[in-house]
C-alpha cells in the first residue's frame, strides 16, 4: 500500500526522462554560463540575457519538484519562443537543438506523469483504513479461537498460557508505541483489549 509509486513501471520511465530533461536545462545553463566570459561584448550579453531569463524562474530548476519543473520549462520556452530578443540570441548560440530536446523530454515528462496519476486514480480503492479493518476482525477471531481452545483445556496447565502471555505482551508494547508517538500519554487512547 505505501509503495504504490515505486510499483508503477512508469515511474522508472519517468526518472529517465526527468535525467533527459535535467540534463538538458543544466547544459544549457552552463553553456550560456561559458558564453558569459566571452571575449566578444555581443556575445557576452546574449548570453547574459538568456542567464538573466533563466534567473527569473530561479535557481537549480533541476531541483524543483516533478510539477514545478514541467511548468518552470513550459514558461522558460514560452519566453525563448515568443520574445525576440531571446529568440534571436537562441538562434546565435545554435541553441535550437538543446531547445527541442528540452521541450521534448519536458512534453514526453508530462504525458507520461499524467497518465501514471491516471493510472493510479483508476487503481483499487482499498486503503489503509480497510486493510486495518480487515486486520481487527482477524485479530480478534483468532484471540477469540485462541481464548476459547485455553478454557477447554481439561488438564492444566494449558498450552496457551504462553501464546495468551506473548499476545498480551505484543499488545502492551503496541500501545507504548502509540502513546510514544502521540507523545503525551491520554486516558482516551484506544487500547487493544487483552487476550
Amino acid at each position: 500500500m505505501y509503495k504504490k509509486a515505486l510499483a508503477s513501471e512508469k515511474t522508472q520511465e519517468l526518472l529517465t526522462i526527468d535525467e533527459r530533461r535535467d540534463n538538458a536545462i543544466n547544459g544549457i545553463y552552463y553553456f550560456l554560463l561559458g558564453y558569459s566570459y566571452h571575449y566578444d561584448a555581443d556575445m557576452q550579453q546574449k548570453s547574459q540575457l538568456l542567464l538573466a531569463n533563466m534567473a527569473l524562474y530561479g535557481s537549480g530548476i533541476a531541483r524543483l519538484n516533478y510539477q514545478a519543473e514541467t511548468a518552470t520549462i513550459n514558461n522558460l520556452l514560452r519566453d525563448w519562443e515568443n520574445k525576440p530578443d531571446l529568440a534571436d540570441a537562441i538562434t546565435t548560440f545554435s541553441l535550437t537543438s538543446w531547445v527541442n530536446e528540452l521541450k521534448t523530454a519536458n512534453e514526453e515528462f508530462n504525458t507520461k506523469y499524467l497518465l501514471r496519476t491516471q493510472e493510479y486514480g483508476d487503481a483499487s480503492p482499498e486503503t489503509i483504513k480497510s486493510k486495518r479493518e480487515e486486520t481487527n476482525a482477524a485479530y480478534y477471531a483468532l484471540r477469540d479461537r485462541i481464548d476459547a481452545l485455553h478454557l477447554l483445556v481439561e488438564t492444566p496447565p494449558s498450552p496457551y498460557a504462553t501464546v495468551i502471555n506473548q499476545l498480551n505482551a505484543l499488545t502492551d508494547q503496541y500501545n507504548n508505541l502509540l502513546i510514544n508517538r502521540t507523545g503525551n500519554p491520554s486516558p482516551e487512547t484506544p487500547e487493544t483489549p487483552q487476550v
